[in-house]
């Protein structure tokens, strides 16, 4: 086994030791980055957002719930996917983080084959929400090159305007604005129109 996990890291929230003891054994064994933590205040002062990574909180446990503790990760904006441990009186609790966007539920005992392909599941949304987090920051990078000028003539081009057009409303002329064409493309590292729409749209989806 490698000494770096290759897998993520998947957060463990219970305060019943026994119960962390064992996730983290089963876990670690197949090679996941294990983080437990007794209380839902622990986790939140500890836990780092720009982690790929997972979440399994029992909804039961002293202080703040595993319902509560959803709350205050969606208050975060958090994207970070959730599993709820539940017993067999929780089921119309955990049907309520569900509507509130967990990923699903296990009633306790939950077997381990449901609980790992449950957590390959979540890290497979993590890596994808974190891929489209760079994305969108690599975009905004590129963006912020620009300068207003730049802007008003990317938001003409977007808006399917020919240089004459664009010319027109920005009051300047031909060959100015295909020299801002020119300057907008090379900081965009776009190669053709099509490359500077993606960049341009895909900022604009965002937001």
């Amino acid at each position: 086994m490698s000494l770096i996990p290759k897998k993520g890291t998947v957060y463990v929230v219970d305060d019943d030791e026994a119960v962390r003891d064992s996730l983290q054994w089963l876990l670690e064994g197949k090679d996941y980055r294990v983080k437990c933590f007794d209380s839902s205040e622990a986790f939140l002062s500890r836990f780092d957002p720009r982690e790929v990574a997972c979440l399994i909180a029992d909804i039961r446990m002293d202080g703040m719930s595993g319902l509560e503790l959803q709350d205050r990760l969606l208050e975060r904006k958090s994207p970070l996917p959730v599993v709820f441990i539940t017993g067999h009186g929780d089921v119309p609790m955990a049907v309520t983080t569900m509507k509130k966007g967990a990923m699903d539920f296990i009633e306790k005992p939950f077997k381990e084959e449901q609980l790992l392909n449950l957590v390959e599941r979540m890290l497979d949304q993590a890596r994808s929400a974190f891929s489209h987090h760079q994305e969108a920051a690599s975009r905004d990078a590129l963006l912020s090159r620009l300068t207003t000028r730049e802007s008003q003539v990317l938001e003409r081009i977007v808006a399917g305007r020919l240089n004459k057009q664009i010319a027109d409303d920005l009051g300047i002329s031909i060959k100015t604005v295909e020299a801002h064409r020119a300057n907008i493309m090379e900081k965009l590292n776009a190669n053709t129109v099509a490359d500077l729409l993606k960049i341009a749209l895909g900022a604009q989806s965002k937001g």
